[in-house]
């Protein structure tokens, strides 16, 4: 499924994933993200990103009803480059944002990061890293890391990544500007990371991933816009989670 609202074209065969690292190599994180979203605008994104996969989980509506829901997931978490030299990037939850609200997607809630760990064919073990965890070279390294355990393997990919997630963590914590995080799940299926909201939103390293669902989803089989997922306030037993 491609969903409406995403790019088609890659613009220009000679701005790569690797490019994109080479100039951002010394870069800050807001131009980090600046750079990343001037990528993401231009449709600078492989091709293969956009064939978004199907995952179908149990779901409380905000009324108590169960349902069945079926979201729509990017397969990989969001990279910049060309179909043959690509790259992952992390970026802060404000520039993640800006590009789901353009490509016509949201962000997952920690439930939603745990079923889409049931469905992927390709579970990989996370691999921490300790040194400049924030720098452009470690997130590069990291990336390459992970080329390396994937070896050519195809499909929903999951385990490499701790997401961004949408979390009432945020709206709860004392301090303002928070981002949260959950995920970066073992083989035995148990995330290393709990859901967490103590960092400033500007914060982000080599750790962080952004996996974008598409607006519309299915619930019982009817296609819905997200919204209808979260109720007024968007108070729900799943964002609590």
């Amino acid at each position: 499924m491609r969903p409406a609202g995403l790019p088609h074209a890659i613009v220009n065969d000679t701005r790569t994933g690797e490019a994109f690292f080479k100039q951002a190599v010394s870069y800050n994180w807001r131009e980090r993200d600046s750079l990343a979203l001037e990528y993401a605008n231009a449709g600078q994104v492989p091709d293969f990103y956009f064939s978004f996969v199907p995952v179908t989980m149990p779901f409380t509506m905000p009324d108590g009803k169960q349902v069945k829901l079926t979201l729509y997931v990017a397969p990989d978490y969001f990279m910049v480059g060309t179909s043959s030299n690509w790259a992952r990037v992390p970026i802060t939850p404000m520039a993640a944002q800006k590009i789901a609200d353009a490509y016509a997607c949201f962000l997952p809630t920690p439930l939603m990061v745990d079923a889409i760990y049931k469905a992927s064919t390709v579970k990989l073990a996370p691999v921490p890293m300790y040194a400049f965890r924030d720098s452009t070279i470690t997130m590069w390294q990291h990336h390459l890391i992970i080329e390396g355990q994937r070896k050519s393997k195809k499909g929903l990919i999951s385990g490499i990544k701790k997401d961004v997630v949408l979390s009432n963590k945020v709206a709860e914590n004392a301090r303002p500007n928070r981002v949260a995080i959950y995920g970066w799940h073992t083989l035995d299926a148990k995330p290393i990371q709990p859901v967490y909201a103590g960092h400033v939103n500007w914060y982000v390293d080599y750790s962080h991933g952004i996996r974008l669902i598409a607006q519309k989803v299915k619930i019982d089989g009817a296609w819905l816009d997200y919204t209808a997922l979260f109720g007024d306030g968007a108070e729900t037993k799943m964002l609590r989670y």
